[in-house]
């Protein structure tokens, strides 16, 4: 027996007889909207919305013994007449699970950083942390070989119920989806309608399959939402369409990681295996007779975190047979380093931990299409407008800053034999909007590369570090060479102070890594002047007072900051208004149930650290986008992997003089986003308890919800506004009351329906600063 949907974009008659006991799908959840009609009857659905620009789309959807089949998707421009750009597609969807471990071996990764606080390593603590996984690679066999890192990865015996290494085959399983669909479910949710078709496998996961069309976008969104009941699941998933026809103007286009078009006209034999492809912004298109399917990922939650942006291939074909091929989006099973960059290809091996997925959660693994009449430029323009094209949109009044890169720049300069050598790190940059480079190594402190000058000491590879900035600097494109605490000659102060340490600098300031016991804070040397001797956390808060620096910790509770910053937060190093607060990094456990980056780790410490320090002096801790890369190149994907931060500021400083961006950071005048939500005005306004939180907006994908998020020195709580009725590509004022009895902070945060989102920083809301209006 064949069931039939029929999905379409643009405008149709809507009938009675879609709430008949006859309709196939359940309709009881949608609602009649102009531009947004749904339709159901014993043979099937057709939902009809408004597309992009005067297009109308229309997608046709079967079920033939069970499988969902896309007997049709059609486009036409304005009142002409419809095209039919495809027939008979089916959904693909191929997933790859392994186990997640918890990394850390004797004094290394989380178990380390848990073992130096005397934290007891049971089955509920590895329960805990292991989700949180960054020096895990599931699906390295057998994860024992040689290679850097060895005290991160995870350990070699079992440990309080995890198994221990050599990883063996039988942990992987492959599979690709099964369908047996029970039932068809419409709802409207604000300006889209999902159609949920439940009774679907994938490996490990039972769920269902769902689509889901958005009113003002030609954007299709097909993903698997599904759960496991099995523990200690890390996967990867690979999505597309299969069926597509090979005609006389059938192929397959994209962009290589050089930005040249590429096509393949589907004229050499079938394949044996889907062909990865290099693609430049994710992207892949398939050109058909009457139009063009474009396919790609979400930008940024479809990625754990790495140490390199290297392209692995993020899209595929395959020619299936001569009168059909399939494409989609695709993730690699392991890293690749070619280039070397910087450090051992093993060691990024090391560090490849997939997606988690916690038993019972709902994981989505969506893959986007966007269809057009007409035809592949089209269908690539109207994807690429979600990312802007991967480039931050400049936006006046602030500078786009991008943080905590492993750069090496002066170790690597010196290797060319030439200071004033471009590095190509600093080229992507500038592609990708950035105007703010700040690395966190000087090459001689935290062990990362080595000495850029072995045996010089720390205070000459800073000079030599502050020189480079200096040199590569410009009106457009600033170097702020900060630096990171973490290893090497810092590994006693490390210790000390608890998990990573980044320093921001407001200009050169030398220190050394150690104070001997009667040795001065301060010393004057011949060459460089004044150079601090930090032995501890209280020295290093009198130097950052003295000379108006900033601590953030980059990669709160995982890693060697495992525990933190919860283990330092009666600490008066902590407390004081130098210690700024953490950074923001979605991946480092990446949970595929989460609507918000870096939801399970980076966001409920944030909310945690203001609960903390709620009734005391100290001023709110802050959140900052940071990066983890290290050496990058040409094709580099910077823009899926990199976070940024918008610095108030309507000028760059010059080179050794960083206060501006310090002063702003330190009053919270930034906002950090994934690149597609921007907050271009921010004010909590009014007098008394009740005030009006006001922001400004601007986006891409359709919103999802804003969030207005306080706390009351106890526990956290949120009102969350749905935005699903604005329509794509969007602008608005959002005007939110909001009464402080209560509450002690206050923060906003905007979200897309692809988990791409922005957030300001939290505002105290008792005390002297909160009597006027606060304005960001």
């Amino acid at each position: 027996m064949k069931h039939l949907l029929l999905i379409g974009i643009g405008l149709s008659a809507f009938t009675s007889s879609i709430a008949s006991a006859a309709s196939f799908c359940n309709l009881d959840g949608y609602q009649r909207a102009d531009g947004l009609i749904a339709e159901s009857d014993n043979e099937g659905l057709t939902v009809t919305w408004d597309g992009a620009k005067d297009e109308t789309l229309r997608l046709r959807l079967s079920l033939k013994n069970g499988v969902p089949t896309l007997e049709e998707i059609g486009a036409r421009a304005g009142e002409g007449p419809w095209a039919v750009v495809a027939r008979n597609l089916v959904p693909s969807f191929r997933v790859v699970s392994g186990y997640r471990r918890m990394e850390g071996r004797n004094a290394g990764g989380q178990f380390g950083a848990l073992r130096r606080l005397g934290v007891p390593i049971m089955p509920e603590t590895v329960k805990q942390y292991k989700w949180d996984a960054f020096w895990d690679a599931p699906l390295m066999i057998p994860g024992t070989e040689d290679g850097g890192h060895a005290d991160a990865r995870p350990p070699l015996e079992p440990m309080a119920g995890q198994r221990g290494l050599p990883r063996t085959a039988d942990e992987i399983k492959r599979a690709d989806i099964a369908f047996g669909m029970t039932g068809c479910e419409v709802n409207t949710n604000g300006g889209s309608i999902e159609i949920s078709l439940p009774g679907i496998t994938l490996g490990v996961f039972e769920g269902r399959l769902q689509y889901t069309v958005y009113k003002g976008t030609n954007l299709i969104r097909q993903e698997v939402v599904a759960k496991t009941d099995e523990d200690s699941v890390a996967y990867k998933y690979e999505a597309g369409l299969k069926g597509l026809p090979i005609e006389d103007r059938s192929r397959v286009t994209w962009r290589s990681t050089a930005n040249t078009p590429q096509a393949y006209a589907l004229d050499g034999l079938p394949n044996t295996a889907p062909v990865t492809l290099q693609a430049a912004n994710r992207l892949v298109v398939a050109d058909l007779e009457g139009g063009a399917i474009a396919a790609f990922p979400p930008p940024h939650n479809f990625f754990w975190a790495r140490e390199i942006s290297y392209n692995l291939g993020y899209a595929w074909y395959s020619k299936d047979s001569a009168s059909s091929f399939s494409f989609g989006v695709r993730q690699a099973d392991t890293e690749v380093d070619p280039a070397n960059a910087g450090r051992g290809p093993m060691d990024y091996r090391e560090n490849f931990a997939l997606r988690s997925a916690r038993p019972g959660t709902w994981q989505r693994m969506p893959v986007y299409f966007y269809v057009s009449g007409k035809g592949a430029s089209d269908a690539s323009e109207g994807a690429l407008a979600f990312t802007r094209g991967d480039r931050f949109k400049a936006l006046d009044g602030y500078k786009v800053m991008a943080t905590h890169f492993h750069a090496a720049i002066t170790t690597r300069l010196l290797q060319t034999g030439n200071l004033n050598n471009i590095l190509p790190d600093f080229e992507v940059a500038k592609d990708a909007g950035i105007n703010i480079f700040a690395p966190i190594d000087d090459d001689g402190q935290n062990g990362s590369h080595g000495a850029a000058l072995p045996g010089a000491g720390h205070v000459k590879n800073q000079a030599l570090y502050y020189e480079v900035a200096r040199r590569h600097s410009s009106k457009d494109f600033l170097i702020m060479p900060n630096e990171e605490i973490m290893m090497g000659e810092d590994l006693d102060l490390a210790k000390a102070i608890g998990g990573h340490t980044d320093l921001f600098m407001s200009h050169p300031v030398y220190w050394n890594p150690t104070r001997k016991s009667g040795q001065s804070l301060v010393e004057t040397d011949a060459t460089y002047g004044k150079v601090y001797n930090i032995g501890s956390p209280d020295d290093l808060t009198e130097m950052m007072k003295r000379e108006n620096l900033l601590i953030y910790m980059p990669h709160p509770r995982t890693k060697g900051s495992t525990g933190f910053p919860d283990a330092i937060k009666d600490r008066a190093y902590f407390l004081d208004e130098t210690f700024r607060g953490i950074g923001f990094r979605w991946g480092m456990g990446i949970d595929g149930s989460e609507t918000r980056l870096c939801e399970l780790r980076c966001l409920p410490t944030l909310d945690d650290m203001n609960n903390w320090i709620a009734d005391t002096p100290t001023p709110p801790k802050f959140i900052q986008a940071i990066s983890e890369l290290y050496a990058q190149g040409p094709g580099d994907d910077v823009y899926a992997n990199n976070p940024v931060n918008y610095v108030k500021l309507d000028t760059l400083p010059g080179p050794d003089n960083w206060k501006p961006i310090v002063d702003a950071l330190r009053s919270g005048d930034y906002f950090v986003t994934s690149g597609e939500v921007l907050v271009p005005h921010y004010a909590v306004e009014g007098t008394g308890r009740r005030r009006t939180i006001v922001a400004d907006l601007e986006w891409t994908f359709p919103l999802d919800f804003v969030e207005v998020v306080w706390g009351d020195g106890r526990k956290t709580n949120r009102q969350i506004i749905s935005t699903r009725d604005l329509p794509p590509f969007g602008v608005h004022r959002f005007e939110i009351p909001f009464d402080t009895t209560g509450k002690k902070w206050v923060r906003f945060a905007a979200w897309d329906t692809a988990g791409n989102g922005a957030m300001v920083q939290p505002i105290k809301v008792t005390g002297k600063a909160f009597g006027r209006t606060v304005r960001r």
